[in-house]
């Protein structure tokens, strides 16, 4: 069953922030990375269940996952009727549980 993909406040936030440091360099290559970041996210529509459990959610009931592009990880949630990405972290940052 496909469901719908939604990016929390905090997820857009994070995104745009790493996107905007990108512009600085690359207006073009921002773009890119965007792109196919939202292409990637927008597949978990139909293969939400594909990417390993989050190791630094505490308590995951399984339900929240994550992968990693461009040196990015992108933590969602699988509910009932969506897919919720949560958070959008740079992976040479330290990791934070949440």
């Amino acid at each position: 069953m496909k469901k719908e993909v939604v990016w929390d406040e905090l997820a857009v936030l994070q995104l745009e922030s790493q996107l905007d440091y990108i512009k600085e360099t690359s207006i073009l290559q921002a773009e890119k990375v965007r792109e196919y970041i939202l292409e990637q996210t927008a597949e978990l529509a139909t293969f939400s269940e594909r990417h390993p459990k989050d190791k630094y959610k505490t308590d995951n009931d399984g339900t929240y996952l994550t992968f990693e592009i461009y040196h990015y990880r992108i933590s969602y949630r699988i509910t009932q009727n969506q897919i919720r990405i949560l958070r959008f972290r740079s992976t040479y940052q330290n990791p934070k549980e949440f």
